[in-house]
């Protein structure tokens, strides 16, 4: 199976994995969040995607993270990471099972190489249509946003909104702890030069940094989580 750029043969499917499952859960015409649910010690293949960079947001449960081939990171809900492009990652459950949501800027599901996978699929790419089955009309499915409306989804560890903003002013005084991920638009310098992009996953005092100097595009759509 060719995998195509697009993501039309993902809508409200279920993609079934070695170590769990994932679905398309949001996608605008810039970013595709994947949520991810990981068995207990299970882990995926250790990847890389050549040319996306790739935000992972850990909304329940505990991982381990392999980063290249000599760093670990443990990650405990709600929490955090930025894998950049080319960089060789695996994630391990910790915990009895896991929720992740992987943010990928730019869409492209072939995007994948992988090192080395315990399920024998190393030469292999992307899941094909007989690991792809229907989605549960219960799943969660993230709305688009809308200006001056919070949409808020309820997971065991977290809690999830997605919203729209004209400028930072309501993000910066939110829980220093407070995830964000921005969607569409973001942050600009006087020259027009991007600071803060969709695909980016950081916390609100980056926000709140930033915002000092650089201004917001017309809008900026962003998932945040807490």
């Amino acid at each position: 199976m060719n995998i195509e750029k697009n993501l039309n043969s993902y809508i409200n499917k279920i993609v079934k994995k070695p170590w769990g499952e994932e679905y398309l859960i949001f996608q605008n015409d810039l970013v595709a969040i994947w949520l991810l649910n990981i068995l207990s010690e299970k882990n995926t293949s250790l990847h890389c995607h050549p040319t996306k960079k790739t935000g992972l947001i850990l909304l329940d449960g505990k991982v381990e993270i392999d980063l290249g081939f000599y760093e670990k990171r443990i990650l405990e809900a709600p929490d955090k990471i930025m894998i950049r492009p080319g960089l060789f990652h695996s994630t391990k459950a910790i915990t009895s099972k896991i929720t992740m949501l992987e943010i990928e800027v730019p869409i492209d599901k072939s995007d994948l190489v992988r090192f080395k996978d315990e399920y024998g699929r190393t030469e292999k790419p992307y899941e094909g249509s007989e690991f792809i089955s229907k989605l549960n009309k219960k799943a969660i499915l993230f709305a688009h946003p809308i200006q001056n409306e919070i949409k808020k989804y309820i997971f065991n560890q977290s809690v999830v909104t997605i919203e729209r903003h004209k400028d930072t002013k309501m993000l910066i005084n939110r829980n220093p702890n407070t995830i964000f991920s921005i969607l569409k638009g973001g942050l600009v310098s006087k020259s027009g030069k991007t600071v803060l992009s969709p695909g980016d996953v950081v916390r609100t005092e980056t926000i709140k940094k930033l915002a000092e100097v650089f201004k917001t595009t017309e809008f900026m759509d962003i998932l945040t989580v807490s």
